[in-house]
């Protein structure tokens, strides 16, 4: 086996945070790698979901201790993360936010409810909510990739909380039956055309939907969402991290 130096496309300042952030809560227990080293340990995990195995030969570590190093320091990352509510209650109560679903493919689940429909494998169902102009707001814990996106949105209580604060939600064909403040496109009626009014409505409201896509494109940018190798449970943690990394930079 021979190692060799790698380059990982994550800005500097997001490694700076990360290690500030392991710096603050530098506990007395002696480490291998300093924090600096941890924090780019962690992020080659998150954005180029390299193994273990590798992560240990790069960094001259054992592969126990690079899965307790990463792991720890996502720990430490989602801590930080919003909730729900400071997240929306941060956003202008004026405006809009923006609601999308995704599927984070893992090849470590047989278990039943995680196969999607959508990507025709398993993984797990995100929520992704952002401002109008795309800024990420909150990212949601993982749920089994099987679950409908409208269903997703009621168990983290997101349509709920944001009809409490009055925000309107637009959202995709998938939430239809929402109801509250999220507005879906309008559904063609079996056997009959939309009206010309209708099919322009639908062309508005997908323009203004199209930053939250963009987001979730940024959002697989970071490899971990792609064929997972980990638990669907740890993959919660690596969202929050992520919405940590990508609120505060």
């Amino acid at each position: 086996m021979f190692t060799y130096p790698a380059a990982c496309d994550v800005e500097l300042e997001l490694l700076e945070m990360v290690t500030m952030a392991l710096v603050a809560l530098e506990g007395e227990r002696p480490c291998k790698l300093g924090p600096h080293d941890r924090a780019r340990c962690t992020l080659v995990y998150l954005r180029k979901h390299d193994t273990f195995e590798q992560l240990a030969a790069g960094f001259g570590i054992g592969v126990a201790t690079a899965w307790r190093y990463v792991n720890d320091t996502i720990e430490r990352l989602a801590a930080f993360a919003p909730s729900l509510t400071e997240a929306l209650t941060s956003h202008h109560a004026d405006s809009y936010v923006l609601l999308d679903g995704t599927v984070a493919e893992t090849g470590r689940v047989a278990a039943a409810g995680h196969f999607s429909g959508k990507v025709r494998r398993e993984g797990v169902n995100l929520q992704v909510i952002t401002a109008e102009e795309g800024r990420l707001l909150w990212l949601s814990p993982a749920l089994p990739g099987g679950i409908h996106d409208v269903k997703a949105a009621r168990e983290h209580g997101i349509i709920e909380t944001c009809a409490q604060l009055d925000l309107v939600v637009l959202a995709d064909k998938g939430y239809q039956g929402a109801c509250g403040a999220v507005i879906t496109p309008i559904k063609r009626r079996p056997d009959t055309e939309l009206p010309d009014k209708h099919k322009k409505s639908n062309r508005v409201h997908a323009s203004l939907r199209a930053p939250v896509e963009r987001t979730i494109s940024r959002i697989k940018q970071w490899r971990i969402f792609r064929h997972a190798r980990t638990s669907p449970n740890r993959l919660t943690s690596a969202a929050a991290a992520i919405l940590t990394l990508m609120t505060y930079t």
